[in-house]
């Protein structure tokens, strides 16, 4: 047995599936949860152990991560019907890997704590590729012996652990930093490329060209790549980003703080859910400038 510890990983999404596949590699025996049987399936072909319901997997886990999408989904995997927490023995070590508004966060650590269990705010980064890898990024906060107690299973899943204060939220906080820079990223990028594509530049060339010079972000770098590709399947979707730049955004009015650039991204985010892209890749809010500038972009049929 890994460090002694048992695992278990609410919501087996791209990060979710990367982090238990990283865990079971390390040598963890870990639980996987997910409301997809063959996500299940899949899973359990991997060597790991499955459940449809979150207590029972919590029931023999030391640490438990939680990797699902929104707020909502995290109230429900803990709190509600067959919730996490109720199972857990006291102690356990809950790990919040969900972009969620910090003030919601710190309300979750407090009833994680009062209910007798250690927790880490720990939203993730890195993309796909990097939580298949065991390379993500973790932005996290908590006391002391929670980081002590998780550890092990941090290292199986990350490369870069940012231990950010004693203070639930802080993680949260900066990954919603994250998210604004990313968010705004993308849709410069979508600018950019159909801008570009409008003037009658190669699509594949300014995007080689861009991203050897100074105008060149990681989201470009990667986000580009798929529009130049034409593959809009998601790695992350444009529903994640009009949930992730709604969190930045109220937070802003909430501090009467003025984000003009969040909130033309988030609009922006908008029109490609409404239009229909929203379980497409991120990256498909560059067709929303492709409609209103009448281009065709790499892969879609000409006009």
């Amino acid at each position: 047995m890994a460090k002694g510890l048992t695992t278990a990983v609410i919501g087996l999404g791209s990060m979710g599936w990367g982090a238990a596949m990283s865990l079971l590699r390390a040598g963890f025996p870990t639980a996987g949860v997910d409301v997809r049987p063959d996500v299940l399936t899949d899973f359990r072909k991997e060597g790991g152990q499955t459940s449809a319901v979150p207590s029972e997997a919590a029931a023999g886990a030391d640490v438990i991560f939680v990797f699902v999408v929104n707020a909502e989904q995290t109230e429900q995997v803990l709190f509600g019907e067959n919730g996490a927490v109720a199972a857990a023995a006291p102690g356990s070590t809950f790990v919040l890997c969900v972009t969620m508004p910090p003030s919601f966060t710190l309300d979750v650590c407090a009833r994680l704590t009062a209910a007798g269990m250690q927790v880490i705010d720990g939203p993730v980064s890195g993309g796909t590729a990097k939580a298949l890898a065991g390379e993500m990024s973790i932005m996290a906060s908590g006391a002391k012996a929670a980081f002590d107690h998780a550890g092990p299973a941090l290292d199986a899943i990350a490369t870069k652990i940012f231990q950010l204060g004693d203070e639930p939220g802080t993680g949260s906080r900066v990954k919603m930093i994250n998210q604004l820079l990313a968010g705004v990223h993308i849709a410069a990028m979508g600018e950019a490329l159909t801008l570009g594509i409008k003037s009658g530049l190669d699509a594949k060339t300014l995007y080689e060209v861009i991203i050897e010079c100074a105008g060149n972000s990681w989201m470009f770098e990667n986000r580009g790549q798929h529009v130049v590709d034409g593959d809009y399947s998601p790695k992350s979707a444009v529903d994640i980003f009009v949930k992730d730049m709604g969190i930045v955004t109220s937070e802003g009015r909430a501090a009467d703080f003025p984000l003009p650039l969040s909130e033309t991204a988030l609009s922006l985010f908008k029109e490609a859910q409404d239009a229909g892209y929203g379980r497409e890749d991120d990256s498909a809010v560059a067709k929303v400038y492709a409609a209103k500038g009448d281009i065709t972009l790499p892969g879609q049929s000409g006009k």
